[in-house]
Order: C-alpha cells, then structure tokens, then sequence
C-alpha cells in the first residue's frame, strides 16, 4: 500500500511502438486480474500509438514529453542534455503526485525519463524502486540504463546482456495465452474463407506488411497451390498492388488481406507462420506452439535474428535471411514441410516447448515483490 494507506500505485513506461506497448498492457491485465484494487497508470507520449491503445483497453495514460537520442552524432545531439532534464523534472513531478510505489518500463523513449524520474524522485531518499522489462535480445539505450538502477531486470530471451537479469518471457495477451489451435482451427479457416482440411501457410510482415515477403510469396503461389497449400496473407495495408490471380475451381485458397485484426484466429488457422521475428511475433508463435519460417528483418542491430534463434535452435522453425528468400527458397523448403504432417507436428511441439505462456503471472509476481518490499 502507499503512504496513507491508499492503493498501491504501479506506473508502467511503454509507450512509442507496439513492441513495448503490447506487453505493458498485457502486464496491466495480469495485475489487474491479480489485485483489482491497484492503480494502475501507462506513460507515453501524444505521437505514439499507446494514445489510442492504452484508453482502449481501460487504463489511465499520462503523457510526457519524449527523448528521442539520435543515432548518429549530429548538431541535434547538442540538444539532448536539455530534453532529458526537462522530460524528467515533468516526469518526477507526475509520479509523486500519482505516488508510484514502483515503475515498471519496457525500454524506449518513454521509459529512460522515467526511470531517471524514478530515481531522483522526492518521495524518500531511495527513490522510486523500478522493474526493468526487455523484450529484445539485444537490449536498447534506454534499458542498459535502467538496468544499473532496477531493482529487479527481466528479460525476455535468455542470455540477454543486461546485469541481474531474470528470464521470465514475454508478457501477452490472454487472447494469445489461452488459445486452443487445435480447437478452434474449424472456425478460424471458416471465418478467413479457407477450407477446413488443408494444410495452411499464413504470411505476414507486421503491421505495415514486408515487401520482401509479399514478393517471394506470392511469386511461389503457383507452387503452394498446387501441391494442395492453402496461404493466408497479411499485405499490408499501403500494399494494394499485392495481388494473387484468381484461382480455378477446386484450387487451394490463396487469400490476401490488408491486415489481420484477429491474430488469434490466424494462428489457430495456420499449420506454419512465414514472417518477420520482431519480439513480440517470436514469443506470440512460441506461446501458441505455431512454427515459423523466421526472415529477419535485414536492417537495426540484428536483434530480430537474435530474437529467433532460441526457437529455431530448440527445433521450433527454421531462419532465412532477407536476402536469400525467394519463390524458389520456399517451393524447395516450406512445400515439402507443410505437406509432411508428421514433421510440422514435431516442429510445432518443439514451438510450443520453447514458449512461456504465463509470463504476464512472473512479471506481475516481481513488479507486486519490489512495490510491496517497498
């Protein structure tokens, strides 16, 4: 509880990209579930998406101002200094008067004021203790710095370097959790217009769609239909020149849309992913024991390899890089896999394993130790 006895107080830093805003709202839930009575508040920022989810999803959101570092030394790089002191005297501000018991951030441009925030706060010398949350292999700017003044570090992928850190997964949504493949698998291929008894390759390049994949896929469409491959396909949105001929009659489905609004029911449907392996989609297939053909994404740090290796070494999907995907890639390796039950079943066993289906619970078990030790 916080001083006066009133709710305890747990505010969470995710804001900016779907990346760190989904698990923050995925462990808002879990925290919810858990103590209904706590006050729960999400920072971001007026430009970033949490703006639209977070209210959504029935949680307070506070702005702040953002300090976004520039990767490159420029003349803007002088300005730096200025933005974090002014971002973490409004951010230190906001969290006595919210009286956070504990801050919670998922790395990004909301989470470095507030965990500077946090520990210069007014509220007792120690400061604000703070809960540390990667979800990449590779840990970004932000994170490394939080991590020197967390009180607990999780990570999402074992190994991650950051100090202290504890491997407790990546917290979902129990839409993703709670999913039964298998049982559902009906009404998803129903719901997509596909046909119940084939075997199902779903592609998808994230939110905005991956131009590589849309190329080589729908290049290879001849090939997957005709050895009896149903495809499901996620374009994009901005990609209306993404295209499949019709097909004849009695041919294997080829469907393309702009956007899946219901991940759930597209993994339900498929019996293979083909797709980016940005954090939150690695750790989504492994929960719901989905395999995957994993194409990192060709451009950062190489983070999105880093992401995938952990499942495709425990046998859970295989890695192809951006460059070397192609039509022919998948008539050679993704045919023969989806028309061989036995080899996608250990494939997705070898998924599945490789999950954690609860670490919304962990993390929510060590955000509620550090506020009560508090």
């Amino acid at each position: 509880m916080s001083a006066g006895g009133t709710a305890t107080s747990v505010v969470l830093a995710g804001g900016g990209t779907g990346g760190h805003i989904e698990p923050m709202l995925a462990l808002a839930d879990a925290l919810r579930r858990r103590e209904p009575g706590l006050r729960i508040t999400c920072l971001g920022t007026a430009r970033g998406m949490e703006t639209r989810l977070v209210p959504a999803r029935g949680y307070d959101l506070r702005l702040i101002p953002p300090v976004p570092l520039p990767r490159r030394p420029t003349p803007d790089l002088l300005r730096v200094p200025g933005r974090v002191r002014r971002s973490v005297a409004e951010t230190r501000a906001l969290l006595d008067e919210l009286g956070a018991d504990v801050v919670v951030g998922f790395g990004g441009y909301v989470a470095l004021p507030a965990y500077l925030a946090a520990r210069r706060s007014r509220r007792g010398r120690a400061g604000i203790p703070i809960v540390v949350h990667e979800q990449n292999a590779l840990p970004g700017l932000a994170n490394r710095v939080g991590a020197r003044l967390a009180a607990r570090v999780a990570v999402t992928v074992p190994g991650t370097p950051l100090r202290r850190g504890e491997h407790v997964g990546m917290p979902l949504r129990s839409a993703i959790t709670t999913l039964d493949r298998a049982g559902r698998r009906a009404e998803a291929r129903a719901a997509f217009g596909l046909d119940d008894d084939r075997p199902t390759l779903l592609v998808f390049g994230g939110s905005q769609g991956a131009a590589s994949l849309n190329r080589a896929a729908t290049a290879a469409a001849d090939a997957l239909t005709a050895a009896g491959i149903q495809v499901l396909h996620a374009r994009g949105p901005k990609n209306t020149d993404v295209t499949v001929p019709a097909r004849p009659a009695g041919a294997a489905p080829y469907v393309v849309v702009d956007y899946l609004e219901r991940m759930d029911l597209a993994y339900a449907a498929a019996d293979l992913a083909l797709c980016r392996s940005g954090a939150v989609t690695v750790a989504e297939l492994s929960a719901v024991g989905l395999p995957a053909a994993f194409v990192p994404l060709p451009i950062g740090n190489g983070e999105q390899r880093r992401n995938a290796l952990p499942v495709v070494e425990a046998g859970g999907g295989l890695l192809v890089e951006d460059a070397e995907l192609s039509a022919a890639w998948i008539q050679a390796t993704l045919v023969p896999l989806l028309t061989d039950p036995a080899a996608l079943s250990g494939y997705a066993a070898h998924a599945a394993a490789a999950g954690v289906p609860d670490a919304d619970e962990r993390l929510a078990d060590i955000v509620l130790e550090v506020a009560r030790d508090r």
